[in-house]
């Protein structure tokens, strides 16, 4: 490719002698002076499209810098001289604009002041045939607007337009978004469903043998639902979808499906790892009253995926019934996982639950399982859950979790502990036998001998 410096020289004014030389060096004596009308055309061409380049350009950066802000009046501004890019000389730059323009478009008229749901459908519907490759992209946020405004009816039709919609051959890429859009439709049935089969549920009997219209309604919905079966088969994150179509099998009986569906969406190495899977599978096999075995390796894998989750206390729970000692041991250490995160240092129950199995597991001779447990967090627990600034803290916010915390770092760091120092010398009437106790437990078990 020329640069355009290479046509400079050419571009000058031309002299006679000029003209005499080039006579003479083509031996022809031939002149053409549109030559030069045509060189100073593709110039002036060229900078306009440089002008034009750095205009949108720059344009996008201050309605970015706007949004940042949320600057939404200023940011509908520059999007108004932004929209000439869909006419940029770069087709690279001309084929990217209309996914750019509805991002930040769309973001704009959802937060704008005077925006309203006909000025959001208008642009949604120009964006669409704008951009027809991103059709069903816009067709489903712009179903998901629709639905934060409570437009059930409208987001429905929405997504039925774009069910039936193609552009040339059928790629990848649109049967994953049509099968998308097919299950937010079956999520919009799956919705009217549920509310019909609450409005049934408060009917006394009579009234809902003879509510024909609701029952067959509710057949209807079910039957449709096989949107949701096959989406949930493609690899992926379909927690809300999973759910519906989870209680929807649950409700006609079938709850070996219900069990196979779920067990799949947990289990199956072709999914992401997720941590609702477990959670959705745990509470219907708790739902189930299913062996206490068959709960505890569902929550154990939940406990490798996010240690301080909340059904982890549960997981405690069910570990303590166990008469296993490996399940004794995980146990323990399920309570110090807990506790490794911010989150989870103001949690009495956790520190509860701690400060008695610490006891219990001492007592029972096991001290070389509290050592490996303690010995990866003995250079920093002390400064996250031990220091004087979280025992005069603890101590005037919240006195009875200051004692437990007060008894696991004695046990832990022996008496010499800033925190179970501070705590064991406060005077307080209504804790007194219970700092008594707690002194007692720190001499008896204590890890750290005098």
């Amino acid at each position: 490719m020329t640069d355009m410096s290479d046509f400079s020289e050419l571009m000058r004014p031309s002299t006679e002698g000029d003209r005499m030389e080039t006579c003479v060096l083509s031996g022809t004596g031939m002149h053409f002076p549109w030559l030069q009308k045509y060189l100073n055309s593709v110039l002036t061409e060229r900078k306009k499209e440089k002008a034009f380049a750095q205009t949108t350009t720059e344009c996008l950066s201050l309605m970015q810098q706007a949004l940042l802000k949320h600057q939404w009046q200023q940011a509908a501004g520059y999007m108004h001289s932004y929209l000439q890019v869909l006419e940029d000389w770069d087709v690279i730059k001309r084929q990217a604009a209309p996914e750019i323009i509805w991002k930040l478009g769309s973001e704009i008229l959802f937060y704008h002041p005077k925006s309203s749901v006909e000025t959001f459908n208008t642009f949604a519907d120009r964006m669409k045939n704008i951009g027809v490759m991103n059709y069903l992209k816009i067709s489903l946020q712009h179903a998901l607007y629709l639905l934060h405004h409570g437009m059930l009816e409208d987001a429905s039709r929405n997504l039925h337009q774009a069910e039936t919609w193609r552009y040339g051959d059928k790629s990848s890429s649109q049967e994953v978004l049509i099968n998308l859009v097919q299950a937010y439709k079956g999520l919009l049935q799956y919705y009217t469903w549920s509310k019909k089969k609450m409005e049934l549920s408060q009917l006394d009997e009579e009234d809902y043998a003879y509510n024909t219209a609701s029952q067959s309604m509710l057949n209807h919905s079910w039957k449709t639902s096989i949107n949701l079966c096959a989406l949930i088969q493609i690899p992926g994150v379909w927690d809300p979808f999973v759910k519906s179509y989870v209680e929807m099998l649950d409700f006609y009986g079938d709850r070996d499906g219900a069990r196979e569906v779920l067990t799949n969406y947990a289990y199956d190495d072709k999914f992401p790892s997720n941590p609702n899977a477990h959670v959705y599978l745990y509470n219907f096999l708790k739902k189930e009253k299913a062996p206490r075995e068959k709960l505890i390796s569902v929550l154990k894998i939940l406990y490798q995926i996010v240690p301080s989750h909340k059904l982890m206390f549960e997981f405690y729970r069910l570990l303590r019934k166990s008469e296993k000692e490996e399940d004794q041991k995980l146990g323990l250490e399920v309570l110090f996982g807990v506790l490794d995160f911010a989150g989870c240092t103001r949690n009495i129950t956790a520190w509860k639950y701690l400060a008695k199995h610490l006891r219990q597991t001492l007592a029972g001779n096991r001290l070389a399982w509290i050592q490996e447990l303690w010995d990866s967090r003995k250079n920093w627990w002390p400064n996250f859950h031990f220091s004087f600034f979280w025992a005069k803290s603890d101590w005037k916010e919240e006195k009875t979790l200051a004692c437990e915390k007060a008894l696991v770092a004695g046990i832990l760091l022996g008496k010499g502990c800033r925190y179970f120092r501070y705590i064991s010398k406060q005077d307080h009437q209504v804790l007194k036998k219970k700092m008594k106790r707690m002194k007692k437990s720190v001499k008896k078990f204590s890890i750290v001998k005098p």
